[in-house]
C-alpha cells in the first residue's frame, strides 16, 4: 500500500461505505409503484439515494466525534474507528464533515424535497447521538424512524404517495432490525457496550424483536391484501426473510451488524434477490 493510500483508507472508512446499502430502503417506492421503465423517475430516485449515501456519512462522523472517548474504551471500536483510533484527528474529520455537507446543500437547486428530508434525517440522528439514544425504546424508534425517512424520501424522489401498509411495515422492520442489534449487543458485550443497554434485558429484547416481527408481516400481509394484490404470493418469502435472519442470531450469533448479514450469509441473499425478482415481475404484469 502506497502512502497516500494509507492515508486515504482511514478516511474512507470515517464515511462508513458499507452502511450505504442501508440506502437501498428508498428504491422501496419506484418498486410497489411499478415505474420500472421511467427514466427520469429513475435519475430522481438515484441522486436521492446519493444524497443519502453522503448524509448518511455525515451523521456517522458526528457520531463518531461524539462518541470518541467511549469508542476508545471498547474493544472493537477503538480499532475500528478511525477517530478512536487515531487515524483520522477531530479537526480532519471536522473538514471532511463540512465538506460533505456543502455538497449536499447545494441539492437545494436541483433536489429540494429531497433535501428537506434529508436534514430531518440529520437532525433526528444528531439528537440521537447527543442524547436519545441513552433513552430505552426511544433508541430504538429513533434507528427505525432513519429507514422510515428513507423510504418516505424516495416516494417524495418519485412523486408518489406512500402507503400507510407500507410505511409500518417499514417502521416494524426496522424495529425488529434495532432491537435484534441491541440483543445481540447486550448478549456479547454487556452492557457496558452502550449505556442504554442497562436498560434492557436479553428477555425484554427477545418479547419486542418478535412483537416487532409480527407486525412488520401482518402489515406487508395487509399492504399485498389493500394496495398490491399482485404481490400476495411474495408474503412467504418475506416470511422466510424473518425466520433465516433469526436462525443467523439465534444459532450463529450474528444480528449486531443487520448490513454484514445481509452481504455474508448465502440463503438470505438468494431471498432477498428471489423476493426482489417476483415483485418486480408482478409489478410489470406478469402472471404470479
Amino acid at each position: 500500500m502506497t502512502e497516500s493510500q494509507a492515508l486515504a483508507w482511514p478516511r474512507l472508512r470515517l464515511l462508513r461505505p458499507a452502511q450505504w446499502l442501508k440506502n437501498g430502503f428508498l428504491l422501496a417506492p419506484i418498486v410497489f409503484a411499478g415505474r420500472f421503465r421511467d427514466q427520469d423517475s429513475w435519475m430522481a430516485l438515484l441522486t436521492a439515494v446519493g444524497l443519502f449515501c453522503l448524509g448518511t456519512s455525515v451523521v456517522y462522523i458526528v457520531n463518531d466525534l461524539v462518541d470518541a472517548p467511549r469508542d476508545r474504551e471498547h474493544p472493537d471500536k477503538r480499532h475500528t474507528r478511525p477517530i478512536a483510533a487515531g487515524a483520522v484527528s477531530p479537526s480532519q474529520a471536522w473538514v471532511i464533515l463540512i465538506a460533505l455537507e456543502l455538497a449536499i446543500l447545494s441539492s437545494l437547486f436541483y433536489a429540494r424535497e429531497v433535501l428537506a428530508v434529508l436534514l430531518c434525517y440529520q437532525l433526528l440522528n444528531v439528537l440521537y447521538s447527543i442524547k436519545l439514544k441513552h433513552l430505552a425504546i426511544v433508541d430504538l424508534f429513533c434507528v427505525a424512524g432513519g429507514f422510515v425517512l428513507r423510504v418516505y424520501a424516495g416516494a417524495v424522489a418519485i412523486g408518489v404517495p406512500l402507503s400507510a401498509w407500507m410505511l409500518n411495515t417499514t417502521w416494524c422492520l426496522a424495529l425488529y432490525l434495532a432491537t435484534i442489534k441491541r440483543r445481540q449487543e447486550l448478549r456479547s458485550l454487556g452492557d457496558q457496550s452502550r449505556q442504554v443497554l442497562k436498560q434492557y434485558s436479553v428477555e425484554l429484547l427477545d418479547h419486542l424483536s418478535l412483537i416487532a416481527a409480527i407486525c412488520a408481516i401482518a402489515f406487508y400481509g395487509l399492504f399485498t391484501l389493500t394496495v398490491r394484490q399482485s404481490l400476495g404470493l411474495t408474503v412467504p418469502l418475506v416470511i422466510a426473510g424473518f425466520f433465516r435472519y433469526h436462525y443467523i442470531v439465534t444459532r450463529k450469533g450474528g444480528g449486531e451488524s443487520p448490513t454484514d448479514v445481509l452481504i455474508h450469509d448465502i440463503p438470505l441473499i438468494v431471498i432477498v434477490l428471489v423476493w426482489v425478482a417476483l415483485s418486480v415481475h408482478a409489478l410489470m404484469g406478469g402472471p404470479i
